[in-house]
């Protein structure tokens, strides 16, 4: 794999749990990002049904939690057997982060750790962004008149794999909770400062009354 390690977006392997988070991702997608990402015009009703069915038990999903707890990035491993076909979609917003190449790089590695021997790509010949993570993946591409097909040997893991496995695990989950704190600390200091503004208002209002009082009084 020609891919470089991309250390410095963390890449997280999800569950059933984050079904909705998939579904909000999936629904930021225009039209023409869905018919790339499934190689045709996908309703949203048939896209709903795409996410309800990810099998977790069977296949391996991947992301990258943006500032919001929002998914910028999802990688969708499908297994069959000791073959599995690598997907992934990047939110609006998000492209040209390397978030792509990251969710990659951490579909290869728990290929080659969960016994897959071949790694392949299916997608339209327009989808550059595919293309481009092929390519420098160093994949066997087969280019036919509309699709592309590209295919990988996956070698077998080894000690150094699977702690590399582990220790991204790890920085997945860290960062995941290190954004959950900023954000619920960020709410917290809005509805201190939303409070405190809305306490300064009858100070302010009779501050602004007083000296009129004092005018009539005299």
């Amino acid at each position: 794999m020609r891919i470089a390690a991309v250390k410095t977006v963390p890449v997280l392997q999800l569950a059933a749990s984050n079904r909705a988070a998939l579904r909000s991702h999936f629904l930021t997608l225009s039209n023409e990002d869905l018919r790339l990402r499934f190689e045709h015009v996908i309703s949203e009703a048939a896209l709903l049904k795409y996410v309800d069915s990810i099998d977790f038990e069977r296949d391996a999903v991947f992301g990258v939690f943006d500032a919001g707890l929002g998914l910028a990035g999802v990688a969708h491993l499908g297994l069959r057997g000791d073959i599995a076909e690598f997907g992934v979609s990047v939110a609006p917003g998000h492209r040209g982060e390397g978030i792509g190449t990251a969710l990659y790089r951490r579909a290869y590695e728990y290929s080659r750790n969960h016994r897959i021997t071949t790694l392949f790509v299916h997608c339209l010949k327009e989808n550059k962004a595919m293309m481009h993570i092929a390519r420098k993946a160093g994949m066997e591409i087969v280019l036919d008149a509309a699709e592309v097909e590209a295919h990988l040997h996956v070698p077998p893991g080894d000690p150094a794999s699977y702690t590399e496995e582990f220790l991204d695990d790890r920085v997945g989950l860290f960062d995941l909770a290190l954004k959950s704190q900023f954000l619920a600390a960020r709410a917290i200091a809005d509805a201190m400062a939303e409070a405190a503004d809305t306490l300064s208002h009858p100070l302010q209002q009779k501050e602004r009354g007083q000296p009129q009082k004092d005018e009539e009084a005299a």
